[in-house]
């Protein structure tokens, strides 16, 4: 429990794909006392592109650093206004940031990308989570695991992904080799910056996060941590020589990774010393600030979303296709961690209004005017369905191959009726999540949601509602990354003995719910059947039915729909 008397402060540091944000919380009880969000100043809203590879995504590390201590430094100033407030009592910190985003170190743990020989070099900076270019290597670490019969792929969905630590490294190796033989080490960003404002970037003694590790580079304690070398020779043998000096030991963000360093401390205004938590994803400390527990998926929407859950750590829990983790520790520590997402929702809603969006909609705020009238429609009346795969599928197909695609429209086929179906597209996406968790055993008894889009658009929320046919809640803190991360801080402070303890005062739901509509929930499951059909017809090989009566089937809903 938290110390009665003295009040105690954490700060938690969220490292999104665009910026980062602190947050300053009260630990007995969650109230947010400042934060701050700094924009990462590099490239295109925080990111480096080539335009030659739409691929391609990384991100400057320098930003991650100078997002720190603009970040932190801001909200003690912000939360020192307050008569209460002394930075004394700020008992400790927790970090999380986006994955998997590798960095590629030299032997003393600076990023290639801080050297002048590497600064304007792209694949010396961060391999950002969204970045692709390693759908190749991916497919090869995918087959290479079947046909040795590896276990390596049981805990992750069975398929590997361009989005993880091992294809990046491989696909460096190939495609930038004098960076791949530059860099001693890979360093997940979520394990750097615990590391880095710790003063501790030692390879040999930085603390690695189990979150990251599990969920991204094959690791899991029931084979001896990471892939073992006689398999990785098999990808490549310079990469078999990188597991030597890579790491051993993976731990929860219940765990300490050091005390804040004299020289970060004095920058941003804390006493030396402060506890510092061990890294997590985003998604993951997400899930904590928004109060996950067995039975809840919480749903992170942003410009992609990550779907969480937890399961009880004394139980067997069967393998799942499709799902990108099954991690002891990973989220909840003493519990299973399960992640599962969509790599494109708010990104699909933001391309429609920067490219296809009519000026109509363009006075004032785009997404508000095309939700507007997308909210005068009714289910099945626009005669549409899409599918969310605009920037590939991460479950539970696991293949950036995959393309957006729109079916039905017409020549009096509006904008808003567009918007609408990438909308419904998205819910049906996440109500496949749903029906695979359960498929195998998972149940889902309650849906969580945080993030930009929870917060500010009913309708999506209304729409996820009635496709899911389940009730939507929405985590009370609008920075729920933040406030999981500030949980960790407050654990591994002392003010709780564990996070369970911790959420309980720290973390709630907002008291308005989304209850399905029943009406629009018998559409929604006559257009889902249509959408599993689009879906294992363009997304499985082994697909053996007929598209023929889509179309029709559509046409058929939508006359139905406009007579009512």
């Amino acid at each position: 429990m938290a110390k009665a008397g003295k009040p105690a402060y954490s700060i938690g540091v969220d490292y999104g794909t665009n910026s980062v944000r602190a947050l300053l919380v009260d630990v007995s009880n969650g109230k947010e006392l400042a934060s701050h969000v700094y924009d990462y100043p590099t490239g295109q809203a925080g990111i480096l592109l080539d335009e030659r590879d739409p691929n391609l995504a990384r991100q400057n590390p320098a930003d991650y650093i100078k997002g720190f201590f603009s970040s932190v430094r801001a909200v003690v100033k912000e939360a020192s206004k307050k008569r209460q407030f002394d930075p004394k009592d700020i008992i400790g910190i927790g970090v999380d940031t986006t994955g998997s985003t590798p960095l590629p170190v030299a032997r003393d743990g600076t990023p290639l990308a801080m050297l002048p020989r590497f600064k304007n070099n792209l694949a010396a900076q961060a391999w950002l989570w969204k970045d692709h270019t390693a759908h190749a290597e991916a497919a090869a670490i995918t087959e290479t695991a079947i046909k040795a019969g590896a276990p390596y792929l049981a805990k992750c969905g069975g398929t590997y992904s361009s989005e993880w630590f091992w294809s990046k490294i491989l696909h460096c190796q190939k495609s930038a080799p004098q960076v791949f033989r530059a860099a001693y080490s890979w360093v997940e960003c979520a394990d750097f910056i615990p590391a880095y404002i710790t003063g501790n970037l030692d390879l040999r003694k930085m603390v690695r996060c189990v979150c990251a590790a599990g969920h991204k580079a094959m690791y899991n304690d029931a084979w001896g941590g990471l892939p073992d070398k006689r398999f990785l020779r098999k990808l490549s043998p310079e990469l078999a020589q990188l597991r030597d000096r890579l790491y051993e030991k993976a731990v929860p963000a219940d765990q300490l990774a050091g005390r804040l360093d004299a020289k970060i401390a004095r920058k941003v205004g804390l006493p030396t010393g402060i506890a510092v938590a061990a890294g997590a994803f985003d998604a993951h400390t997400g899930a904590v600030g928004a109060g996950v527990k067995e039975g809840t998926l919480v749903k992170i929407i942003g410009t992609s979303t990550c779907d969480m859950m937890v399961a009880p750590g004394d139980r067997k829990l069967k393998d799942i296709p499709g799902v990108c983790g099954i991690v002891p520790g990973s989220i909840v520590p003493g519990m299973y961690g399960l992640e599962a997402g969509q790599s494109a929702v708010g990104d699909i809603f933001n391309w429609f209004v920067s490219h296809l969006s009519p000026a109509e909609f363009r006075d004032g705020d785009p997404h508000a005017n095309l939700t507007k009238a997308a909210k005068k429609l009714g289910p099945g009346q626009s005669g549409l369905l899409a599918l969310d795969w605009n920037n590939g599928n991460r479950t539970i197909l696991v293949d950036p191959l995959l393309t957006g695609l729109l079916v039905g429209q017409t020549l009096h086929t509006t904008a808003a009726e567009i918007y609408r179906a990438l909308i419904e597209a998205t819910a049906f996406g996440a109500l496949t999540i749903i029906k695979r968790l359960e498929e195998y055993g998972v149940s889902v008894r309650e849906v969580i949601n945080c993030g930009g889009i929870a917060e500010k658009n009913p309708f999506v929320m209304q729409t996820y509602a009635d496709v899911c046919n389940r009730p939507m809640k929405i985590s009370r803190s609008a920075q729920s990354c933040a406030l999981g991360s500030a949980v960790f801080g407050a654990v591994v402070g002392g003010a709780y003995n564990s996070t369970r303890a911790a959420q309980n005062r720290m973390t709630a739901v907002k008291a308005q719910v989304y209850k399905p509509n029943r009406a629009n929930a018998k559409v929604y499951a006559e257009l889902y059947a249509l959408y599993r059909r689009l879906h294992d017809a363009f997304g499985t090989e082994k697909y053996k039915g007929s598209l023929y009566a889509v179309m029709k089937d559509l046409i058929r809903i939508r006359d139905r729909a406009r007579k009512a």
